[in-house]
Formats: C-alpha cells, sequence, structure tokens
C-alpha cells in the first residue's frame, strides 16, 4: 500500500517545481521580447524592468522547497495571472514624465527587492508558507513587496504611457491585492502569523490599506 503522506509530499514537490519552470519560461521571453536592440535613455526603463522580474524569478530558483503550498486552482490561476500580466508590457516611442517616472520606478524597485532579498529563499508566487518575515521594511507593512511593484509599474507607466500597459497594470494591481489575501488566508493558519498581523496593522500602505 503506497504511503499517502508520501504521495502528498511528492505532490507539493511536484508543484513546487512546476511553479519554477513556468516562471524562467516567462522571464526568458520577457527578455527576448523588451531586450533593447541600442541602449538609449528610452531603453532605460525597459532594462530596469528587466532586471526588477529577472532577481524575482533567481530567487524562485534557489528558494527552499515546502510542503506547505497550495494546491488550490484558483489559487495558481490567480497567482499565475497576476504574475504574467506585468510581463506583457511593450515599450513606447514617447515618453511623458521620464523624472517622475524614474524617481518611482527606481523607488519601487529598491523596496520591492530588498522586501525580496529579506524572504530570500523563502520567496515564491503561488500563495505558500516558507516561514514568516518580520524584519526591514516587513516590520512596516506585511506586504512591502507589492507596494514596491505598484510604484515600478506606475514609474514605468507615467514613464513610458500607453493604453496597453494602463490596462495590463489595472488588471495586475486587481489581480495583486487578490494574491495578498489569498497569501494571508494561507498564512494565517500560522500562530507565528497571526501574531505577526496583530504587530503590523497594515498590508501594503501605512494607515490606508
Amino acid at each position: 500500500m503506497v504511503n499517502k503522506s508520501k504521495l502528498f509530499k511528492n505532490k507539493f514537490r511536484f508543484l513546487d517545481v512546476f511553479e519554477q519552470v513556468v516562471l524562467v519560461v516567462l522571464c526568458i521571453a520577457l527578455v527576448l521580447r523588451l531586450w533593447p536592440g541600442s541602449f538609449s535613455k528610452l531603453n532605460f526603463y525597459l532594462l530596469l524592468l528587466i532586471l526588477s522580474e529577472s532577481i524575482g524569478v533567481f530567487l524562485v530558483l534557489i528558494r527552499k522547497p515546502t510542503e506547505n503550498i497550495s494546491n488550490s486552482f484558483s489559487h495558481w490561476l490567480i497567482a499565475f495571472c497576476g504574475s504574467i500580466l506585468p510581463l506583457l508590457v511593450i515599450g513606447g516611442e514617447k515618453q511623458f514624465m521620464p523624472r517622475v517616472g524614474a524617481f518611482l520606478l527606481l523607488f519601487g524597485f529598491c523596496i520591492h527587492v530588498v522586501a525580496k532579498l529579506s524572504l530570500f529563499r523563502s520567496f515564491g508566487v503561488v500563495p505558500a508558507n516558507r516561514g514568516v518575515k518580520v524584519n526591514g521594511f516587513y516590520s512596516l507593512v506585511r506586504h512591502p513587496m507589492y507596494a514596491g511593484y505598484f510604484l515600478t509599474h506606475t514609474g514605468f507607466l507615467l514613464a513610458v504611457p500607453s493604453l496597453w500597459n494602463f490596462v495590463i497594470y489595472i488588471c495586475s494591481w486587481g489581480l495583486m491585492v487578490s494574491r495578498i489575501y489569498l497569501e494571508e488566508e494561507l498564512l494565517s493558519k500560522s500562530q507565528d502569523y497571526q501574531e505577526y498581523k496583530k504587530r503590523v496593522r497594515y498590508r501594503i500602505i501605512p494607515g490606508v490599506f
């Protein structure tokens, strides 16, 4: 008779690896599509966006495995749609507010990269419990990485605006909020995270949300 606990362990490990493979493929597609043929001030925004997404994929590849990852289809769908959509933005030929855009892009980039480095081998896309982080930006808000994404997206949109990118980011932000609630639903099963929520009340914007 097959050991059920071993089957579940193998299932969650497969889902963990599957997530890594999909993200690598998407990241390669992003680089091939957006990598500029020449380097200019306009292409600076594209390169920073590529770097931003590549760091996240790298951390996914080196993360520690977990057996506490969601196996809900809706959770996976929302997580991957939320990750895929920002990879579908396009470069523009005209700038709108390049200085403001560059500031927000760099500021948001620094926030979400530092947040990712705080998670380091605990970073993932699909809701999973790889330990509760409470230091750095995580002592200010519960989801600083998403706050950084919001600033980065806004900065890129202001610097290189287009209707397509606007629609992509609006949809991404809606999915981002959904991902926050799904992650907290899973993490709240841990007593450590329940205590953490009492200490850090806000999710991404202190005093607001």
